[in-house]
């Protein structure tokens, strides 16, 4: 005859189904140490399991770090807004510390590696070219600093001057840090179209595409600028998020 639930020397379902719980992501957790150290033997590794929501659990965690590495993988706009599977947009938004979000596919790579930082003139896109110009030279890669003009929808009376004025907007953000940075190989470039379209599409073949958390145009109340939360979604290598400092 079965023991009730509650009798003496039979745990609660709940306490059986925490403990199976801990038991799990210990296991899990315990094998990612010991992934990261065979990869990685000069690195000192440590692992913490952490009860709470995972978004804040991880910004606490994060307060003080140099950086906060995520997994991803494929959620609708609405799964990363509104349920508890959202983590990458929370903690991209809030965390005070650059964020990278791994895709969980690899890509191919160009045999001259580089890195693609999207630029608007924002404190925020400032942040986030000192930070890829830094790990361009951490990764002995080329740099492609891209700024996108937008057509305005009922057009530009000067397209050309537009353009111009966009161009120089571009050359004084990366302004000064080449001579910092001197082993940096350093490509700008204005490309007609929409941000989101344009930032993706440069990031296929990129080791990583670098933007700040919100740009210029952003709306108040948002969690991220709608640039910065198209490319969390829909970029093909590992992104960067910069905030301002």
């Amino acid at each position: 005859m079965p023991t009730p639930t509650g009798a003496p020397g039979h745990l609660p379902s709940w306490q059986e189904w925490r403990s199976t719980m801990h038991k799990t992501a210990e296991s899990v957790l315990a094998e990612a140490v010991t992934f990261a150290e065979a990869r990685h033997p000069d690195l000192s590794v440590s692992g913490l399991l952490a009860e709470g929501e995972p978004s804040w659990v991880l910004r606490e965690q994060g307060a003080e770090a140099a950086m906060i590495v995520l997994g991803t993988r494929y959620l609708t706009t609405r799964q990363e807004l509104f349920t508890s599977t959202a983590v990458a947009l929370p903690v991209t938004a809030h965390a005070r510390c650059p964020v990278v979000v791994v895709r969980e596919w690899e890509h191919a790579l160009e045999a001259d590696p580089f890195l693609v930082v999207g630029v608007d003139g924002s404190p925020a896109s400032q942040a986030a070219v000192d930070f890829a110009f830094e790990e361009a030279a951490l990764r002995r890669a080329r740099l492609r600093a891209v700024a996108v003009w937008q057509r305005p929808l009922l057009g530009a009376l000067d397209e050309e001057a537009a353009l111009g004025e966009c161009r120089e907007a571009l050359y004084e953000a990366v302004a000064g840090r080449k001579e910092s940075h001197p082993d940096v190989d350093l490509h700008h470039e204005v490309i007609a179209g929409h941000p989101v379209e344009i930032l993706v599409r440069e990031s296929r073949h990129a080791l990583a595409l670098v933007t700040g958390t919100r740009g210029l145009g952003g709306f108040a109340g948002m969690l991220l600028g709608s640039v910065s939360q198209g490319v969390l979604h829909h970029a093909q290598c590992p992104l960067f998020t910069v905030p301002t400092s």
